[in-house]
């Protein structure tokens, strides 16, 4: 697995965001039985900048806490048979990795939620990772059961972690 971490800020956490990301990718991929080696492109920026993408891509004017944008098109939620059928877009050629997507975090809303939550910052950015990380494996919440699956799937995997509310 590899993964690319990019903080185009000056904010810094207290604890590892390297560890952290690949930590909840790893547990996701496991638990969804991601059978290739992946990889992932992760952004952290500030309000200003996710709020500049969230315009650009989903015409929504206000910043947000995470974008995702998967590479996949998947016929149902962590079918990865998608990917054999678009093999030449979603394989990086010099890794042969599948090529996951994008995930992009506002690091003021991981700060700002944790304290709105009541919790650590490292849970609430490890959430968002786990969330954005099934969107790439094809999970959406668009609907209430989708929802309720989603946040099944990432508490699953927050718990297993054991980065839980304190």
């Amino acid at each position: 697995m590899t993964f690319y971490v990019e903080n185009e800020t000056d904010v810094e956490f207290d604890f590892s965001v390297e560890d952290t990301v690949r930590d909840v990718m790893e547990a996701v991929l496991d638990s969804e039985n991601c059978p290739y080696e992946s990889e992932i492109n992760v952004l952290l920026t500030d309000n200003e900048g996710i709020h500049q993408f969230n315009m650009q891509y989903r015409n929504i004017d206000r910043p947000t806490d995470v974008l995702s944008f998967p590479n996949l098109n998947y016929d149902a939620p962590s079918e990865f048979d998608a990917a054999a059928a678009e093999e030449a877009d979603c394989f990086n050629p010099e890794t042969g990795e599948l090529v996951l997507g994008d995930i992009i975090i506002s690091v003021e809303k991981v700060k700002e939620q944790a304290e709105n939550y009541g919790h650590s910052e490292k849970r609430e950015f490890a959430f968002l990772v786990a969330h954005s990380m099934l969107h790439l494996c094809g999970y959406d919440h668009m609907e209430e059961a989708e929802a309720k699956q989603m946040e099944e799937k990432q508490e699953a995997v927050l718990c297993k972690l054991g980065i839980t509310r304190e």
